[in-house]
């Protein structure tokens, strides 16, 4: 049974209702916001900064004591803590500052203009593709590049092709390179291959990004390698094992919060003259939490509370636990299904689904779509 099913028809008052209602809780935390938030995101950026420098020191230091039988646990705890610093890097920092969060900080190091994360894409890119495209028409078909990011398809309404059969390794390649995924994104490269886009264009299009990606490589696998003289080899696989767990746990998370049973998809005309409260139940239905506690919100990056994420994009995600406390009771009060469950129930689902539309499937009927939710 799908989402749809079990959520109450709003009427157009009950959706100017929801609508106010969550658009308090805004109201309310950003009249809280100070030096507590600041105090917190300046504490991950030296968590961060720590935590990568005894990961490399760690990576640098595990061959020498090879002759003490000590390689293999020095290489590892480097690698994870290295892996652990990109991780927050790439969730809890640079994903938030660059959705604008700490803004009013006018601090021009997490300024979310001009931020500059650690991973292939650039920023300016996903400012586009994430921030605009994704964030403006989550989940409607046609307009939300990251249903299936051209590779994958993961709901029933995306038209079956027999390239998908092809998908479950796809899912499990794309999760190992997937900052690289993120990083090609914005070039669309299927429109170039099929003759849309010109050389020209694509080439002024690849111009930054190739630039960033090739900085990417020079850092972790050069630079950082060549520093460690004779144990090049250690410190190189170290940098790319750290990179690979760093893109298969921002793959799952970012999955689990789109793709479980429940998410659903809109078409184009559901947005046609969106009100308010049906630019909130979309989101509310295109979305999923993670359950699992504090160190769980601060290695996701707080997307364990996706669904508060895309209510308040930019607000800081350290007050998505808090505020998920009261959005929860709100969708109960207006009869709108929460969903949240556990990771390895949200990814098993997010499995399920890349493996079940891998084959021909017919899209779902749903009750009524969002725009007759009104009527």
């Amino acid at each position: 049974m799908t989402q749809a099913f079990r959520s109450r028809t709003l009427t157009a008052a009950d959706l100017d209702s929801f609508a106010a209602e969550l658009d308090g809780v805004r109201a309310r935390t950003v009249a809280k916001l100070g030096q507590s938030d600041a105090d917190y995101i300046r504490r991950i950026v030296k968590a961060i900064r720590y935590m990568e420098i005894g990961g490399r020191v760690l990576l640098f230091a595990a061959l020498p004591l090879a002759f003490a039988g000590m390689f293999w646990p020095t290489w590892i705890v480097g690698v994870l803590m290295l892996a652990v610093s990109k991780i927050l890097e790439n969730m809890e920092l640079g994903h938030n500052i660059i959705h604008g969060q700490y803004d009013w900080m006018n601090d021009p190091h997490l300024n979310g203009k001009t931020y500059e994360w650690d991973i292939a894409g650039t920023s300016d890119n996903w400012r586009h593709t994430h921030n605009f495209r994704h964030h403006t028409y989550t989940n409607v078909r046609g307009m939300d590049d990251d249903i299936g990011y051209g590779l994958l398809r993961i709901f029933p309404e995306q038209r079956w092709k027999p390239f998908y059969l092809l998908q479950p390794v796809i899912a499990v390649i794309f999760a190992l390179l997937f900052e690289w995924g993120v990083a090609v994104q914005n070039l669309k490269l299927g429109r170039w291959w099929a003759g849309k886009t010109s050389n020209a264009d694509m080439r002024k299009a690849l111009r930054p990004a190739g630039k960033k990606m090739l900085r990417q490589v020079v850092k972790d696998y050069v630079v950082f390698p060549l520093l460690a003289g004779p144990f090049f080899l250690s410190v190189l696989l170290g940098n790319v094992v750290a990179n690979v767990l760093r893109n298969i746990w921002t793959y799952v998370i970012i999955f689990c919060g789109h793709f479980t049973a429940d998410a659903e998809t809109f078409p184009k005309e559901s947005i046609r003259n969106e009100s308010r409260g049906h630019w909130y139940l979309r989101q509310l239905r295109g979305s999923s939490n993670l359950s699992g506690g504090k160190l769980l919100n601060v290695m996701s990056g707080n997307l364990s509370h996706q669904i508060e994420h895309h209510f308040y994009p930019d607000l800081p995600a350290n007050r998505y636990a808090e505020m998920a406390v009261e959005v929860k009771q709100i969708c109960a009060r207006y009869g709108q299904h929460y969903n949240t469950g556990s990771l390895p129930r949200q990814f098993g689902q997010v499995i399920w689904r890349i493996l079940r539309h891998a084959w021909p499937s017919q899209p779902r009927r749903v009750a009524a779509s969002l725009q007759t939710q009104s009527s």
